[in-house]
């Protein structure tokens, strides 16, 4: 049960200034998350969650490093929604099994470059951002570019912004992603 202060919105409750985002995210998905309906209490974070994930989209990571560093955010801030909508879409991508299991579990990867990402994303995070020249050497080794580096921080930013919120507002799983969540602990 949400807390009162982070109702379930509907397109008919939300704020004025949040429905043209939560339209646009029923049209993409096909109904409203519970978390974009709690989120639309601030219509700006749930806006600005929506554009800077957008444009973390578009960067030149590829599909898996992307839901690679997404997980790693996910499980390290222990976003119970994140973990299973981006085990869905890790699954979607056709990623392997042992792959998301380790991601799920905060456990080393057992392939070399999604481990990397992995890797730079909590250097980068424990760092704040100061990584060390070996640190970045080794990202870059895995065939990621200096632009790759700094889309991690995107990335970073946008995945960040959205554990958070989803934690403190309470949001729970979707029936849709129901067979993606982890285990209650």
């Amino acid at each position: 049960m949400p807390a009162p202060a982070f109702p379930d919105h509907t397109l008919e409750s939300a704020p004025d200034a949040a429905r043209r985002s939560m339209e646009a995210v029923v049209n993409k998905q096909g109904h409203l998350p519970a978390a974009v309906s709690r989120l639309a209490t601030s219509p700006q974070l749930l806006d600005g969650f929506l554009k800077i994930s957008a444009i973390f989209e578009s960067t030149t990571l590829d599909p898996l490093s992307r839901e690679v560093l997404i997980m790693t955010i996910a499980t390290r801030n222990d976003c119970h929604v994140c973990v299973a909508m981006h085990t869905a879409k890790l699954t979607a991508l056709g990623a392997d099994a042992d792959l998301i299991a380790a991601l799920r579990t905060e456990a080393p990867l057992p392939t070399e470059r999604p481990e990397a990402v992995r890797q730079f994303t909590l250097a980068v995070i424990a760092t704040a951002g100061a990584v060390d020249d070996a640190a970045l050497r080794d990202f870059l080794a895995h065939g990621y570019t200096p632009q790759n580096a700094l889309e991690v921080v995107l990335g970073i930013g946008a995945y960040t912004m959205s554990t958070l919120a989803n934690r403190m507002t309470g949001a729970p799983v979707d029936p849709q992603l129901a067979e993606f969540a982890p285990a209650p602990m």
